[in-house]
């Protein structure tokens, strides 16, 4: 079965995830982090792209992200991976793929889901049981976005910023956030929708997100699928 082409609008954000091969080690020591943060910053200064949070881990990126342009990301991750292999492969005298196949993503809609995805990033290390709280990895925008350590590769969403009108006050809005664990259904909400390819948000945002790229945005439902007013006569799409 051929793949499912990924979700691309230019100007949406997006939640990004990408694995090592067979969830392979992708970071080994400490100079190996700052070097992919370096490039990084790089790869999303070349495409104009705002980055807003991420998280590194042993064998996988998360990163959330807004492009101006469609093609932008995509772009952004060939840049990155390819320096990046080049320089583990010529560190670790080693060959070959380092990360499997394609990065998977999602369009993110809204205000619940876009700071759930914050979240859900910045606790990842939490929920891998590797520390008790996120300003306790180094490697994840928590410290930047909560308590305010200057971190130039990113830069706040516009409802990031409307959490308070001076950077302690969103700040402290922010780590209020973070007193409570994300809703078990939230969290299989964005790993549904990034691992498929579809849209995270309400289903008035998949049917707008439908509208501009006229293709199906979420799963669809087992049984006979049925047509939302958006999908009736272009090209017969389906939503839940």
């Amino acid at each position: 079965m051929p793949r499912r082409a990924r979700l691309k609008l230019a100007g949406a954000t997006l939640h990004l995830i990408q694995r090592g091969n067979n969830r392979s080690v992708c970071f080994h020591a400490v100079d190996d982090y700052l070097y992919y943060l370096d490039q990084l910053t790089d790869a999303c200064r070349a495409e104009g792209i705002a980055l807003h949070a991420y998280v590194l881990m042993t064998n996988h990126v998360h990163l959330l992200l807004t492009s101006p342009s469609a093609e932008g990301p995509s772009n952004m991750m060939k840049r990155l991976g390819q320096r990046y292999v080049q320089y583990i492969n010529r560190s670790y005298r080693r060959s070959g793929t380092l990360w499997e196949g394609r990065f998977r993503s999602c369009l993110v809609g809204e205000e619940d889901y876009l700071l759930g995805c914050y979240r859900y990033i910045e606790m990842n290390p939490v929920r891998a049981g590797m520390i008790e709280h996120p300003a306790d990895y180094r490697w994840s925008s928590y410290r930047s976005n909560a308590q305010g350590q200057t971190e130039e590769r990113l830069t706040p969403h516009p409802l990031y910023l409307a959490l308070g009108r001076g950077p302690a006050t969103r700040q402290a809005a922010y780590r209020e956030l973070f007193r409570y664990e994300l809703e078990p259904g939230l969290v299989d909400q964005i790993r549904t929708a990034t691992n498929g390819g579809f849209v995270l948000g309400s289903t008035r945002y998949a049917d707008e997100v439908t509208r501009m790229l006229t293709r199906r945005t979420q799963r669809g439902q087992a049984g006979r699928p049925r047509q939302s007013e958006a999908g009736r006569g272009q090209l017969g799409l389906v939503l839940e």
